[in-house]
């Protein structure tokens, strides 16, 4: 597997935990990050929040937006945003899906279509099951999952609603799940995680 691409879903709670996640990501990692959050913030406040908390670059993603390590794109607010084949971001204002827009499900299912094998999805906080039908779909393209233990998410409903599918996944606390990524995209053999197992850090 090669780390071609990070996406994180969250809801509820996510500003404060997108913000100690990104801090705790290395900032050498070899993949960008995308980001949906359940948001209707002004254009780029929440990018803004994000910004100073790491040394990512972050911003909200623009269509047709080339995608390139070092940076962290957000869906805009109102936008589903998508991962295209071809290393592009797509913005749509197709209707609600899981009630939200952004979608969870539509940036991850995205993301498993182009990237397939080289994806790894996280699941943050959250109050509905937004995420988890998507994370699902990552791991049934050989990519990888990291669920954030429902223990210390502000909000456990979406963790717990990725959990309930079954699939592997790390299982981790807010805290552990950047490094995590970092030693994911280092390993030369990603390792094979059964469903609910909290994986070593």
């Amino acid at each position: 597997m090669t780390c071609g691409i990070v996406v994180v879903g969250s809801s509820w709670g996510g500003v404060n935990a997108l913000g100690r996640l990104l801090s705790s990501v290395p900032l050498d990692l070899a993949a960008p990050i995308v980001i949906a959050q359940h948001r209707r913030d002004a254009p780029s406040m929440l990018a803004k929040l994000l910004a100073l908390q790491t040394g990512w670059t972050v911003r909200d993603a623009e269509d047709k937006d080339r995608i390139v390590p070092g940076t962290v794109y957000l869906a805009p607010a109102g936008y589903h945003l998508l991962v295209e084949s071809a290393g592009h971001l797509a913005l749509s204002t197709e209707g609600p899906v899981r009630y939200a827009r952004p979608s969870v499900d539509v940036l991850f299912e995205s993301a498993a279509a182009a990237y397939r094998t080289g994806v790894i999805g996280v699941v943050l906080t959250g109050t509905n099951d937004d995420g988890a039908a998507g994370l699902a779909v990552i791991v049934a393209r050989g990519g990888q999952a990291v669920v954030e233990d429902p223990s210390t998410a502000e909000r456990p409903a979406m963790p717990l609603a990725a959990l309930a599918t079954g699939i592997p996944a790390a299982v981790l606390p807010l805290d552990d799940i950047g490094p995590h990524i970092g030693r994911l995209c280092d390993a030369a053999t990603i390792p094979v995680i059964a469903p609910g197992v909290i994986a070593p850090v």
